[in-house]
């Protein structure tokens, strides 16, 4: 197959649509506790306004900042572990661009934003090699 006939995956065809949202200002307990998509290991944190981003915080996140810290999870609010802008991608994406993008950022996992600026789901490096990479070859 020629370099312009190559199979494209896009982030669409391999993205989780089902994710957590939460606002930034719920305690770490809360925000575990509302979760119901826990295969998504994240949870991607509201805007504040319609000028705002949004935020993402992984489970290593949590790990890192609050238990291995022993903080105590209803002291800790969201917003303290969150990363923010979060690095987001198109669901047009081809998924090797996504991929590289993941690799160039240390990127874990990552939502995924409409032309709208709407999230529509999460994709990570799993749902890319598991659900893309076999399609592809």
């Amino acid at each position: 197959m020629s370099e312009t006939q190559k199979k494209i995956i896009r982030v669409r065809d391999v993205m989780k649509h089902e994710y957590d949202l939460v606002e930034g200002t719920a305690s770490v307990r809360q925000a575990l506790e509302k979760m119901k998509y826990v295969e998504t290991k994240c949870l991607i944190v509201e805007k504040r306004h319609q000028q705002d981003e949004y935020g993402i915080v992984v489970i290593a996140d949590i790990a890192r900042q609050v238990l291995a810290l022993n903080r105590s999870p209803d002291r800790v609010s969201i917003y303290e572990v969150m990363t923010k802008p979060a690095v987001t991608v198109h669901p047009d994406m081809d998924i090797r661009y996504a991929s590289a993008l993941f690799g160039r950022l240390n990127l874990s996992r990552a939502p995924v934003v409409d032309p709208v600026g709407e999230v529509v789901g999460i994709v990570s490096y799993t749902d890319m090699v598991i659900k893309g990479l076999l399609n592809l070859i």
